[in-house]
């Protein structure tokens, strides 16, 4: 056989798996669950401002929720350049840059993002995302610029303590806050994945942060200004373990008590709910992700739990709209969470 004739068996062969892997696909789909997300899809396009961002309610928290929205339309499967939301993604991603100052911010200090760490993290999260499907080198180049920028922006806002705070260290006299630092950390890592130089002692200094903030039931603190009397916070923690999972940091002492934690706490439904009440979304955007990342049994029985109760309380318009923070917070949540099993985004893989 010549080295042409087996390279076309070959191909042949990898097309015929390839078919074969769709139908598969196809018919493990769930119509109910792919009518709500495509729905839920559709209203997050349609709410794209002209200037591609989105708002949280009274026009807050743009950067953050431009971040978050652009995050959930890449769960789709669309990049820049191909897919049914690339006009969507474009433009978010145009948007970012243009907020990128030369301090290496993205964001403001005004204009809704007083809380500024937040927009900062989930941009850098959106962005290296991209960066990865992007096909345009001048666009390639200036998203590594970017975020070159916004790496070295977060290592100086970054605490004395290891964590961040809703500013950063200097503009806050080095108040420090969990969730804040988890939305740092898995920003930097999604650019450490992309390929961007990130600083090992930043990271580290992080995880000590939250293990310094961890009490003895495995629950992390709001802050370590509580000290060693502040009880644990089941959002947090939640969002801790899965912080650690991307930090490439998984202690068989420590993290499993941490998920013991959760499990105790951050429930779909019951009483664990009423351990994340008010932050019901946050809580479990963080926790569908580390179970996920588990496998097995456990996510198989929260998929089938939390898959019914967010196709349940999807809106007639394809959104959701509990929280406090408005429809644009809580619908890019679901989303990330209802597709996390399309396994696109290299963050969100095990």
């Amino acid at each position: 056989m010549t080295l042409a004739r087996g390279l076309n068996w070959l191909a042949a062969g990898l097309a015929i798996l390839s078919i074969l892997a769709v139908h598969a696909l196809a018919g493990d789909t769930d119509p109910q669950l792919d009518r709500t997300v495509n729905r839920g899809l559709e209203w997050i396009a349609s709410h794209q401002s002209r200037i591609g961002h989105w708002t949280a309610l009274n026009g807050q928290y743009p950067t953050a929720m431009t971040g978050m929205s652009g995050i959930a339309l890449l769960c789709e499967g669309s990049t820049p350049n191909q897919g049914k939301y690339a006009p969507n993604i474009r433009k978010a991603v145009d948007y970012l840059i243009a907020r990128s100052r030369p301090n290496g911010l993205i964001g403001s200090p005004s204009g809704g993002d007083q809380s500024y760490t937040y927009g900062h993290g989930f941009a850098m999260l959106f962005l290296s995302q991209v960066l990865g499907e992007e096909e345009d080198l001048d666009r390639r180049e200036e998203l590594i610029k970017v975020l070159n920028k916004a790496v070295a922006f977060s290592g100086q806002a970054q605490c004395a303590s290891g964590g961040w705070g809703y500013v950063s260290a200097k503009d806050n006299n080095n108040f420090d806050e969990g969730s804040t630092t988890i939305t740092q950390v898995q920003g930097l890592r999604g650019c450490r994945n992309a390929g961007i130089a990130v600083p090992k002692e930043v990271i580290d200094k992080a995880v000590d942060y939250i293990k310094k903030g961890t009490g003895g039931d495995g629950g992390v603190r709001y802050s370590s200004s509580q000290g060693m009397g502040g009880g644990g916070r089941p959002p947090i923690t939640a969002a801790a373990v899965a912080c650690l999972f991307n930090a490439g940091d998984y202690d068989s002492n420590y993290v499993p008590k941490l998920l013991k934690y959760c499990e105790q706490h951050v429930g779909v439904g019951g009483s664990g709910a009423n351990d994340v009440a008010g932050h019901w979304h946050y809580a479990h955007y963080y926790y569908s992700q580390v179970l996920y990342r588990e496998g097995g049994k456990k996510w198989d029985e929260y998929r089938k739990t939390i898959y019914k109760k967010l196709i349940g309380e999807a809106g007639q318009d394809g959104a959701w709209s509990e929280g406090f923070v408005g429809p644009v917070y809580t619908t890019a949540i679901n989303l990330t969470i209802l597709q996390l099993e399309k396994g696109v985004l290299p963050i969100y893989q095990r």
